[in-house]
């Protein structure tokens, strides 16, 4: 139980001390307990506390909000790696479908065709044996007559029936023969390759990108964690892959939009402003201005890590747009902002 009277002088409780951090009354404050003191009024002394009390609550209410927030932010981010992970498995088992309906029906296929190989031979095969029969009952004849004429007549036979075993063997090398090299360029016409898949990751929330990760489209913006790789102030994504070295080159078709730029980003680019060359940028652009390039479609990008140069070419004219030149120091990725872009394969 608080009281606002003195424990050792029953006197009222008028001043703080300063030093001891404790209400005191006037006896106390000229007591040896508190010779040198720093003192101040109680109400005065409690209004200094507060505030200071003020201060400590606001940066703890602060703290709070803020880990709410990234709790959120988490949460919502463990959520979309669930939907994410659901997505992508699907996918997987997709395409893994479709390549095992393909593989069954090229197995059946090919035996469906061996069984009707068989089939063929065997058929052809009890005609000559049925023949041969006829024969061997023709020759048994004839060995009654002479011995001669049995060897003529026997090499005869031994010759026709030579001919006719060798066209009825099992054509084995046409079923055998290649078969893993002929299954596998049947699968190209199936299967597609693609030199840049993208990064759903880093994709600004306007870019919505295609199943197969390979082209994108500006649309209305999306709900997405707000990771640290996501790009939030330009449409842009990344290139899953980035590169440290070597040649490498791919297409982007421009198509007919009005509005885009295309080339490489370091690996160490801050996602979240403005990115520019001094930053790590190395692209070129289009703002519905006038080219000396018509009807660009495509822009192929080659990059040349070692040599330290970017080149951005029309493919389909095989005209030089611009090359730039620098000392790579870092991984680059390819990066795709646009209103409708499709990475394809350079040939």
């Amino acid at each position: 139980v608080f009281s606002d009277l003195c424990s050792l002088h029953s006197e009222k409780l008028k001043l703080f001390c300063l030093d001891h951090q404790q209400p005191v009354c006037v006896v106390c404050r000229d007591s040896k307990t508190h010779t040198g003191h720093r003192f101040s009024p109680v109400n005065e002394a409690a209004q200094d506390h507060r505030e200071e009390l003020k201060k400590t609550l606001k940066t703890l209410q602060d703290k709070l909000k803020l880990f709410k927030q990234v709790k959120g932010n988490w949460s919502q981010t463990a959520e979309h790696i669930k939907v994410q992970t659901q997505h992508t498995e699907k996918q997987i088992k997709e395409q893994f479908k479709k390549l095992h309906q393909f593989l069954q029906g090229e197995e059946e296929a090919r035996i469906s065709a061996l069984r009707e190989e068989e089939e063929q031979k065997s058929k052809e095969m009890k005609e000559k044996i049925e023949a041969l029969s006829r024969e061997i009952s023709a020759l048994s004849e004839t060995v009654r007559v002479t011995e001669e004429e049995l060897r003529a007549e026997d090499v005869s036979f031994l010759q026709k029936y030579k001919a006719g075993v060798e066209r009825v063997q099992q054509h084995v090398a046409k079923h055998l023969g290649n078969l893993t090299f002929n299954i596998w360029n049947k699968m190209k016409d199936i299967v597609s390759y693609t030199p840049v898949i993208l990064d759903p990751n880093t994709a600004e929330p306007h870019l919505f990108m295609s199943e197969d990760l390979t082209s994108v489209r500006y649309g209305q913006r999306q709900k997405l964690p707000d990771n640290p790789e996501r790009f939030d102030y330009y449409p842009i994504i990344l290139g899953s892959e980035g590169f440290n070295s070597g040649t490498h080159s791919w297409d982007v078709v421009v198509g007919d939009n009005q509005h885009w730029f295309v080339g490489v980003e370091a690996e160490s680019l801050q996602k979240k402003r403005k990115p520019d060359i001094k930053s790590g940028v190395w692209a070129v652009t289009f703002n519905n201005v006038h080219l000396r390039i018509k009807n660009l479609k495509r822009i192929r990008v080659c990059l040349d890590w070692n040599r330290g140069k970017l080149s951005f070419c029309d493919p389909d004219t095989n005209t030089h747009i611009y090359t730039f030149t620098h000392t790579f120091t870092e991984k680059l990725f390819p990066f795709t902002p646009s209103m409708l872009l499709l990475i394809l394969r350079v040939l």
